[in-house]
C-alpha cells in the first residue's frame, strides 16, 4: 500500500527530492562553509554534503528499493539496479562558494523522470520522461517551450577538453558564424540546460566524454529531450559510450550550425 503523504509517481518524486534539496541550499546561502577538496581543483561544501542527504532521504522514503547515484555520496544499492536514481545536490559549487545564486539541484531517475531546481528563482524544471513542464509557487504548472530567438549559446568552459585538440568548444566562440549569429553566455552549472529546454538559451555546448549517465547531466538532458530539444553530442554522434561531450540545440537549425561551426574548427 502506498502511504498517501509520499509522492505517487516518479515524477513528484523527483520534484520533491529536487525541493529538499533547493531547501538546504537556500538555508545556508552565504554561511561560512566548510569545503572538502576533491582534487584538480574541485571541492565540495557542507551545502552539497547536506543536500545530498535531503534529497536522498526523500528518494529513500518514496522508493525504498531503488539504487542512489551521489555525486557526494557515490553509490547507495546495487550499481546494477534496474532503477537508479543519479543526484548532483548543488551544480555550480564554485559559484555558491563565492556568494553567486547561479546553482542547480539535479535529480533524474536514469532513463524516466528528472527534476532541476532552481534554489533562488524559485522554479523547478521538471519531467515525467514525455512531456517538460516547470512548476512555481503559487501557480499552475506550465509547459516548456524550447526556440532559439534569444540566440544566447551557454558554453562550458571549465576543463579537462577530452576532445582538444581536435575539436575544443571553448574555440566556438570565436568562431566568425558564431559571432555573427549567436551570444555567448557562461553561468557555469547545468541550470543553462533547463534553460534551452524553457527557451531562455538558444543552446548549451559543453566537451566531455559519455555524459548521459552523468549525475550533472542527466536531468537536464531529460528536460531537453522531453520539450523536443536537439540533442547529440559535440560530433552529431547520439549520446552514449561513443558519446563525445554535449551540444543541446532548441530546434535543428541551431544545433546544425553549431555542429557545423566545431566541425570546421576541428
Amino acid at each position: 500500500m502506498i502511504d498517501p503523504h509520499l509522492p505517487a509517481d516518479d515524477a513528484e518524486v523527483a520534484i520533491a527530492g529536487a525541493r529538499a534539496g533547493a531547501d538546504v541550499v537556500r538555508s545556508r546561502y552565504g554561511r561560512r562553509l566548510e569545503r572538502v577538496d576533491k582534487g584538480d581543483g574541485d571541492f565540495a561544501t557542507a551545502a552539497d554534503v547536506a543536500a545530498e542527504k535531503a534529497i536522498v532521504d526523500v528518494i529513500r522514503a518514496a522508493r525504498p528499493h531503488d539504487a542512489v547515484l551521489g555525486e557526494e555520496g557515490g553509490q547507495r544499492g546495487a550499481a546494477g539496479a534496474r532503477r537508479q536514481w543519479l543526484v548532483d545536490p548543488l551544480c555550480g559549487t564554485l559559484n555558491y562558494a563565492v556568494g553567486s545564486m547561479l546553482v542547480a539541484v539535479n535529480v533524474a531517475l536514469r532513463g524516466g523522470a528528472a527534476a532541476v531546481a532552481d534554489p533562488f528563482g524559485g522554479e523547478v524544471f521538471f519531467t515525467d520522461g514525455r512531456i517538460a513542464r516547470v512548476r512555481r509557487d503559487g501557480a499552475a504548472d506550465g509547459p516548456l517551450v524550447p526556440t532559439s530567438t534569444s540566440r544566447l549559446v551557454d558554453v562550458n568552459l571549465d576543463p579537462p577538453f577530452p576532445s582538444a585538440p581536435g575539436l575544443r568548444a571553448v574555440e566556438l566562440l570565436a568562431h566568425p558564424d558564431f559571432v555573427e549569429r549567436f551570444r555567448p553566455r557562461v553561468v557555469s552549472t547545468t541550470l543553462a540546460l533547463a534553460w534551452v529546454a524553457a527557451g531562455r538559451r538558444a543552446a548549451y555546448v559543453t566537451d566531455g566524454g559519455d555524459l548521459s549517465g552523468s549525475v550533472h547531466f542527466a536531468a537536464g538532458i531529460a528536460l531537453c529531450r522531453a520539450a523536443g530539444c536537439v540533442v547529440t553530442g559535440i560530433d552529431g554522434a547520439p549520446l552514449g559510450e561513443a558519446g563525445r561531450g554535449l551540444v543541446a540545440a532548441a530546434d535543428a537549425g541551431t544545433h546544425g550550425l553549431l555542429l557545423s561551426m566545431l566541425r570546421r574548427g576541428a
